[in-house]
Formats: C-alpha cells, sequence, structure tokens
C-alpha cells in the first residue's frame, strides 16, 4: 500500500479583497475551511477512501452557512434556493450528479446516491426530488438554506436593474478532491448557483467534466467560477486530458486551462489532486477560500490569490 494521501478543498472564488474582509469574518472562513480539510484529511490519514474525504469536506462546507451551497445559498431572481452537485469517483470513473433540489439539506450525498443506487448520472428537479424520497433521504423545509446575508445580496441585486444575474462579488461554489493511500482519487462539488440566476440556470458545478471530474489515470478536480465559460471548456476534463495525454505536471495543467478560461471572458479558479499524491491550486481572481493537506504534513488554509 502506498502511505502517500492528499486532499485539497474550496468554498469560493472571486472578487475577494482585503478590504472588504473584516478581521472576525477572515476568521470565520478560515475556521469553515480547516474544518472541512480536517475531516477529509483525518479520513485519509487513517486510510479512508478518497471518495469518503472529499463527501465529508463538502457536507461540511454544505452545512455551514458562510458558503454557498446547501445553508446558505444564494436566491434565484424568483426568490427561490436550487441547489446542485456532483460527484466521482476515478477507480471506474462512476459519477452522481443532480441539478434544481431545493428541499435535499446535502445535495452532495443526493449525487452520491445516484452514482450508487441509481443506474444515471445525472437527476434533475421533481425526479431527482423523487429519487431522494424513495433513498429515505429526509426533506427540509427550503427556509433552511435561507441566511440573511444572502437575503440582502439578492434584494442588492434587483436593486441594481443590471446584468443577467450576479457574478461580480463571489462564485460561491465548494468542492474537495483528494488521493487515498490506494493511490484513488475522487472530485465533489456542491453549490446554489448565482445570485439572480434565471429560467432553471445550470452551471458547471454537477456536469462531469466541466465542473467536476476524476480519473485515476490522472487527477481529480472540482472548478468554482463563471460556470458557462467552465462548461464550453470542459475545464476539469481538460485539465485530466492534459496530464494524462500530454504528460503534464498538475500545476501546469491547471494554469493552461484556467487560462484558455479568462481568454474566452471567464474568471474563477480549479483544485486539484494528482494521482502521484501532489496538489494544485489555479486562480484568476483575486482569491479563492482554499485549503490542502497532505500526508508528508503539509496543512494550508488560504484566501488571497497572492497567498
Amino acid at each position: 500500500m502506498d502511505s502517500r494521501w492528499s486532499i485539497a478543498i474550496h468554498g469560493g472564488a472571486g472578487t475577494i479583497l482585503r478590504e472588504n474582509l473584516a478581521d472576525a469574518q477572515r476568521r470565520a472562513y478560515e475556521v469553515g475551511l480547516a474544518a472541512a480539510l480536517d475531516a477529509g484529511a483525518n479520513l485519509l490519514a487513517e486510510g479512508g477512501s478518497a471518495l469518503d474525504a472529499v463527501a465529508a469536506a463538502v457536507v461540511l462546507l454544505e452545512d455551514d452557512p458562510l458558503f454557498n451551497a446547501g445553508r446558505g445559498a444564494t436566491f434565484t431572481f424568483e426568490g427561490g434556493i436550487e441547489l446542485d452537485a456532483a460527484i466521482m469517483d476515478g477507480r471506474d470513473r462512476a459519477a452522481g450528479a443532480v441539478a434544481a433540489v431545493t428541499t435535499v439539506r446535502n445535495p452532495l450525498l443526493l449525487a452520491r446516491a445516484v452514482m450508487e443506487h441509481s443506474p444515471h448520472v445525472f437527476l434533475a428537479g421533481a425526479g431527482a426530488e423523487q429519487f431522494a424520497r424513495e433513498q429515505g433521504f429526509e426533506p427540509v423545509d427550503p427556509s433552511w438554506f435561507e441566511t440573511p446575508e444572502r437575503r440582502r445580496q439578492l434584494e442588492e441585486f434587483r436593486a441594481r436593474k443590471s446584468g443577467w444575474f450576479d457574478s461580480s462579488v463571489k462564485y460561491g461554489t465548494v468542492g474537495a478532491v483528494a488521493r487515498d493511500t490506494q493511490a484513488h482519487v475522487a472530485a465533489a462539488t456542491s453549490t446554489g448557483g448565482l445570485t439572480g440566476k434565471r429560467w432553471g440556470r445550470i452551471g458547471d458545478s454537477p456536469l462531469i467534466g466541466a465542473g467536476t471530474y476524476a480519473d485515476d489515470r490522472a487527477c481529480a478536480v472540482s472548478a468554482t467560477g463563471a460556470g458557462e465559460y467552465f462548461i464550453r471548456t470542459g475545464a476539469a476534463k481538460a485539465i485530466a486530458d492534459r496530464v494524462c495525454l500530454l504528460g503534464e505536471g498538475l500545476q501546469e495543467a491547471a494554469d493552461a486551462v484556467i487560462a484558455e478560461v479568462g481568454a474566452l471572458g471567464g474568471d474563477g479558479g480549479v483544485i486539484v489532486a494528482g494521482a502521484d499524491g501532489g496538489t494544485a491550486f489555479a486562480l484568476n481572481t483575486a482569491g479563492m477560500y482554499r485549503g490542502r493537506a497532505d500526508s508528508e504534513g503539509r496543512r494550508e488554509i488560504a484566501i488571497f490569490g497572492d497567498e
């Protein structure tokens, strides 16, 4: 058995500036990131699977109202909350995803149930909700996801009366990628989408190959950012392909794809965990809530782009 393991997490990227983040706010984000990072790292250190590690990390971030996934998700234009999530196992590229769910406390766990207990990869809306009930998920009232700060952001967006949706502050997607001691990788991503999103808009987070991807031959990737651009570039799989087919390093591949996203006009970031045990971050925004840990003793939490 290979004793190496690694994990990386993110809590969204965007215009995250030091002058706009009070010390108390920064500490709160760091505490939330550290809890999720440690949840996954502790599992990996005990010989647990990458799949379990990324799920454990993302579920904690979904339950943390500071992040835009699960509780604390953004509001749609109509004032509702629609949640998306995906998970992927690098061993056999099994995957599960859900979109536009409204009563499932942890959409990531529902995505895993789709992967493990259905013949499908991607379920959405009412069908995903029905599947959740059949799988024994206890529905929560949609009000459970709401927070005053997200309501304020929606009202601010409506008052501006400009733009299709609010992409100017930050993209609050959460995600995790990991490599376990069996040399398997996994990725998981969950989001509430964009403030003011309309018409059942779905971003890259639940789309396998765009915002989420894992392949033991290369790496695991979770993205956050302007989802339309990550979809158009197939960002997550593009990184894995560059590693697998071109032999690029994790950082080189991630930087190249983020540059491609940026060239089209999109911004955001990615986290990557390689089959070789390495990890990488790449972003073209002012900041990305992120962290990583590994069996060599590394443990980092960072927010701003220059950290």
